[in-house]
C-alpha cells in the first residue's frame, strides 16, 4: 500500500472513531445516560453510603482455630453487593467486597490495592476459599463503590484473628 493510501485510511479511521467518541459537542451526562444504558450515571468516587450500613465476616468467627482450607463468608446489612463498574443511583446502594489478609487498611481515598494481601471480589462475590498457611491470620473486609474505592464514610468490618492449624 502506497504512503498517500495509508495516510487516507488512517484519516479516515480517526475521523470515525471522533464521530462515535464525540457524537455531540457539549453533551450533558444526561445525554449520556440516555444514549447509553439507562443506567444512573455514577457520581465522583466515593460514593456515601448509608450510616446503618454493616460489613461483617460471617465466618470463620474471631479466634477460631480451623484446618485449611478457610471459607471466608462475607456479610452486608443496609446495602447491596453489586460488580465492580455498577452503579445503581442513591436510591439503591451497592458495592462489592475487598479482603484484607494479614496487613493493614490501605489509604482509604483511593482505589483498592491488588496483590495476595488485598483481594478484590469485583464480580459480586460474598465468599472465598483461601489456602492459609498454618499460624494466626488477621482477616477484614473493605467495601469498595463501583470504582473500587471505599464508600464515604468507609465501610469496614471488623477484623478479626484466625488460627490455621
Amino acid at each position: 500500500m502506497k504512503k498517500s493510501a495509508i495516510s487516507i485510511f488512517v484519516i479516515a479511521a480517526l475521523a470515525s472513531a471522533a464521530f462515535f467518541l464525540f457524537p455531540k459537542q457539549n453533551a450533558t451526562c444526561e445525554d449520556h445516560k440516555a444514549a447509553d444504558s439507562g443506567l444512573p450515571v455514577p457520581p465522583m468516587s466515593p460514593i456515601p453510603r448509608p450510616a446503618d450500613a454493616n460489613l461483617y465476616i460471617v465466618s470463620p468467627a474471631d479466634g477460631a482455630t480451623i484446618e485449611g482450607p478457610v471459607t471466608v463468608i462475607f456479610g452486608l446489612k443496609g446495602m447491596g453487593v453489586a460488580p465492580a463498574g455498577i452503579y445503581l443511583g442513591a436510591d439503591k446502594p451497592t458495592g462489592h467486597h475487598h479482603l484484607i489478609i494479614d496487613a493493614d487498611l490501605p489509604d482509604l481515598k483511593l482505589p483498592f490495592p491488588m496483590d495476595d494481601n488485598y483481594k478484590h471480589f469485583g464480580g459480586g462475590q460474598t465468599e472465598v476459599t483461601l489456602e492459609l498457611t498454618p499460624g494466626e491470620h488477621t482477616l477484614q473486609l473493605v467495601l469498595g463503590d463501583f470504582a473500587h474505592v471505599p464508600n464515604d464514610p468507609p465501610l469496614l468490618s471488623k477484623k478479626i484473628t484466625v488460627t490455621v492449624k
